[in-house]
């Protein structure tokens, strides 16, 4: 049969089934969620010498102090303690950056109790440790057939066993309280286990199963977020992001993480911003906002407020100089000068961006333009057979003007020979 590989992204580990049966796993960094670089790699601490990060399934790791007096590094298969018999997890950070760690969790490593690492994994360990695993599947497509026959308002996201088997977490979501007495004691008699539930957002949701965002990485909250800051559309608003639900929902359906990554950049280039609340004057005529740039300092005004043609673009300075010279009652000179296309190419319409037709736009012009090139080649060979038949033509024609000048010389010498021939016999 051979050697077969499986790869466990939900744990960050290489799974290698040989043909004796024997199971050995591997730590492989990956596509591991929420892992964190190892910039302190190769650096001592003594105080940090004992404590280990050890991870769990998806997004759940601890920090664990070694009481085995093992020698223990980075991708060590560890059994650990846990409330009710041991758990299994793999090392992912050792050295000075656990300090770091502790320090983001708000843990004060002098008083806070750590648990403790046993022993590195045994094969038997191991064993008991993927036929956990192997059961984690099952057990959730039942348990959710279980909630659904008993009308439970809430959803099973996920299944994690523990490391020796006897204890299940199941992770489930719940827009409101959710009386899960009779679920328990159902899931205890169907599996025979332990049963802990825990609660989580939908956010924490797509932390655990992971995924792609639509900029092409990997989720956020999957990747490195721990802590969820709370996102609201004004922060949207203060980017002039359209307010469509559609673009600004995520894959979890709440509002995009990522909104709050440069709203206090917009706030604060928006104070930089002038209030124009009504039209500026100038001599030829009332001027009427209509785009603003908030990163560029730009503003875009029309002397038509119904059109976008013939924009002048004006930067914050500018504007509100001539704001205050309205206030003065003076109209500011005309800014015609500065409608250059240059500055009008900058500013580009949105409308008809959602248009479903808009692809079908782009191939009635690629055709229109096929078929204007093959008409255009067919004309060009079309002129091209025409001058060559010309050309023929007049070469055909000056042979035969050729032959019928050689058949008159030739006449015209034979008489002149006969001539002088009967002349000489006179």
């Amino acid at each position: 049969m051979g050697t077969i590989k499986e790869y466990d992204c939900q744990r960050g580990c290489e799974k290698e089934i040989k043909e004796s049966g024997e199971i050995n796993c591997t730590y492989k960094r990956g596509c591991c969620k929420l892992g964190v670089f190892n910039w302190l790699e190769g650096i001592s601490q003594d105080d940090m010498k004992d404590l280990f990060e050890v991870r769990f399934k998806n997004t759940r790791k601890l920090i664990y102090r070694n009481t085995s007096e093992q020698n223990l590094k980075i991708g060590d298969i560890v059994v650990v303690e846990a409330q009710n018999g041991y758990d299994v997890g793999i090392i992912t950070l050792a050295g000075p950056i656990i300090a770091n760690q502790l320090k983001r969790d708000r843990i004060d490593p002098q008083t806070y109790e750590f648990r403790k690492i046993y022993r590195k994994a045994r094969p038997a360990d191991i064993q008991k440790w993927q036929d956990a695993i192997a059961r984690e599947h099952r057990t959730m497509i039942r348990s959710r057939q279980m909630a659904a026959a008993l009308q439970l308002n809430m959803k099973i996201g996920d299944v994690e066993f523990q490391g020796d088997g006897s204890k299940a977490i199941f992770y489930y979501i719940a827009d409101e309280r959710v009386d899960f007495r009779q679920l328990i004691k159902d899931f205890a008699e169907e599996f025979r286990i332990r049963i802990e539930m825990k609660q989580i957002g939908a956010r924490q949701e797509a932390g655990l199963i992971g995924g792609l965002g639509v900029c092409g990485q990997a989720l956020c909250c999957s990747r490195y977020m721990n802590n969820f800051q709370s996102i609201t559309t004004q922060a949207a608003r203060c980017q002039d992001l359209s307010l469509n639900p559609q673009k600004l929902a995520g894959q979890c359906g709440k509002l995009k993480c990522c909104i709050n990554y440069e709203a206090s950049v917009y706030v604060d280039a928006q104070a930089k911003m002038p209030k124009v609340t009504e039209p500026l004057q100038f001599e030829d005529g009332e001027a009427f906002l209509m785009k603003t740039d908030i990163l560029k300092g730009m503003m875009w005004f029309s002397y038509d407020p119904k059109s976008m043609a013939n924009m002048i673009a004006l930067n914050n300075k500018e504007v509100k100089e001539i704001i205050a010279l309205n206030k003065k009652g003076v109209k500011a000179p005309t800014q015609m000068h500065n409608n250059l296309g240059e500055k009008n190419s900058e500013f580009m319409s949105a409308v008809g961006e959602e248009s479903i037709s808009r692809f079908d736009n782009d191939t009635k012009k690629k055709k229109k333009g096929r078929k204007e090139n093959s008409e255009r080649k067919e004309k060009s060979e079309r002129k091209e057979n025409a001058e060559h038949k010309d050309g023929a033509e007049r070469k055909d024609g000056a042979e035969r003007r050729d032959r019928g000048n050689n058949r008159r010389y030739r006449g015209n010498r034979e008489k002149r020979e006969k001539n002088q021939n009967s002349s000489n016999e006179a």
